[in-house]
């Protein structure tokens, strides 16, 4: 009966054994009661609460990004890396259980291991087929703490892969705002040269006409071709972009299909940041973070529990004979079963240091996560200002644009009256037409700061990133 209540005894020990070093608590940070730049009274609802299809609108936009989310390499190597630290948690957990194995010898020579002959009385053979089994107690944890940084680990490759997931389609999307306003700059250019083309042919005329000098046409047609070469400019920076989409994509570099002009593209009219305590939880980058520092955290556990004894249970059960026919015949049964412990006395310092190593990894990991969490709300605050002031500098150049513009026409009416010279005219057009490209870098920047906003507050959040999502599709029409 004691002999059957021995192995309870002792698995009851090794389940009741505390884990030494220190249990993981998150470090406090000073979180502000709102964000630097936040307007209005602070809300728990964010726009990191919103779904990407919910964000960005354009249904062009929304396959991209859906297709970048199902071919990224980026993507689908981190989702290997998740694999990778998933099977690593069951390769530091599994010495918790008895590892069993087995062993076949077959030697011949005189006194060897397991021989049947007698001492002093010449060679012999040994043929020995056994099952052995050996089990550590984890009476201090160092197994536990080993698998709790493996644990940790997995859930910072899964926050890693969050974090390539939400780069990812912030990435898509400002780079079709981008595009977009490429082609927005290209027409205007094709605009301009269209422009300065009806102003070259008016010069002319009037310079054929006897009224105005050489001076006129030259002028008009150095201006024309000025704004002509912006063209093949801009149309290289156009397949650029398409070529840096492509590669986001998962596919070959080549044209891509184009939604809602980019003064038509819209998103959502609110923006709200939402409580800045929440950070920590949505951001994949300072989730990764603090999953480092637990896993830290654990192996000081671990090169704590170096110190301390090893025990542990080995048992040997097989077969032993001098021949090979015989192995498996009765009187050649051989067993053992043992108890051990081993620890160590003299290392050379090698645990001490291993442990000095552990504390000073694990206060690396501590001031990185701080020093994540200010840049975290830093860049936050750093997008709410600037969706502010670029508001205000979209507004001021649309109105810089439609003064140009009148500009334009009202000196192109004084110059056919004969009330000013070609060089109000000249003048008028060579402002309006960086004007107008200014307006459009304008609508592009708030656009991106939505964009950076999103992925700033660790947009989407609870979204599986293992599984691309999309709109959901059109409902049916109805009869």
């Amino acid at each position: 009966m004691r002999a059957r209540r021995a192995p309870a005894a002792v698995l009851a020990l090794a389940l009741a054994g505390c884990a030494v070093g220190p249990n993981y608590r998150r470090p406090e940070t000073a979180s502000p009661e709102a964000y630097r730049g936040q307007e209005g009274p602070t809300q728990a609802a964010s726009l990191a609460d919103l779904p990407w299809w919910e964000v960005f609108h354009d249904p062009v936009l929304q396959d991209l990004i859906h297709e970048a989310l199902q071919n990224d390499y980026d993507l689908q190597t981190a989702a290997q890396r998740v694999e990778l630290a998933r099977n690593l948690v069951g390769v530091e957990r599994s010495p918790l259980f008895p590892q069993v194995g087995y062993e076949a010898d077959a030697a011949r020579g005189k006194n060897t291991l397991f021989s049947t002959v007698s001492p002093g009385s010449g060679t012999g053979n040994a043929f020995l087929a056994a099952l052995n089994a050996s089990w550590e107690i984890d009476i201090w944890g160092r197994i536990r703490r080993s698998t709790e940084a493996a644990r940790a680990e997995l859930f910072a490759s899964e926050a890693f892969r969050r974090g390539v997931w939400l780069s990812l389609v912030s990435s898509v999307a400002q780079a079709y705002f981008e595009l977009r306003e490429l082609d927005l700059e290209l027409e205007i250019a094709q605009h301009t040269v269209a422009s300065f083309q009806d102003t070259q042919r008016l010069f002319d005329r009037q310079y054929r006409g006897g009224v105005a000098s050489r001076l006129e046409p030259l002028r008009a047609e150095a201006a024309l071709a000025q704004a002509a070469a912006a063209i093949p400019s801009l149309e290289a920076r156009i397949v650029a972009k398409e070529n840096e989409l492509s590669v986001l994509l998962g596919r070959q570099p080549g044209p891509i299909p184009r939604g809602a002009a980019l003064v038509d593209q819209t998103v959502p009219p609110e923006v709200p940041a939402g409580l800045p305590a929440s950070l920590l939880e949505r951001r994949p980058d300072l989730v990764e973070s603090e999953q480092t520092l637990a896993a830290a955290n654990a192996r000081v556990g671990v090169a704590i529990a170096d110190f301390l004894p090893r025990i542990g249970l080995t048992a040997v059960y097989g077969s032993v004979s001098p021949e090979l026919h015989n192995l498996l015949e009765k009187g050649t049964l051989a067993w053992s079963v043992a108890a051990q412990a081993a620890g160590p006395i003299f290392q050379g310092g090698r645990l001490y240091y291993g442990y000095r190593a552990a504390k000073a990894q694990w206060e690396a990991a501590r001031l990185q996560y701080d020093q994540s969490v200010l840049i975290a709300l830093g860049e936050v605050s750093n997008t709410l200002v600037a969706r502010q002031k670029f508001a205000e500098v979209r507004d001021q150049e649309a109105r810089q644009v439609d003064a140009l513009r009148e500009s334009v026409r009202l000196s192109t009416v004084r110059y056919l009256g004969g009330l000013s010279s070609y060089i109000e005219v000249l003048d008028a057009q060579l402002q309006l037409f960086p004007a107008e490209n200014a307006l459009a870098q304008a609508e592009r920047d708030l656009l991106l700061t939505t964009v950076q906003l999103y992925k700033a507050l660790g947009g989407g959040w609870w979204l599986d990133p293992a599984t691309p999502s999309g709109p959901p599709p059109p409902a049916p029409a109805q009869p």
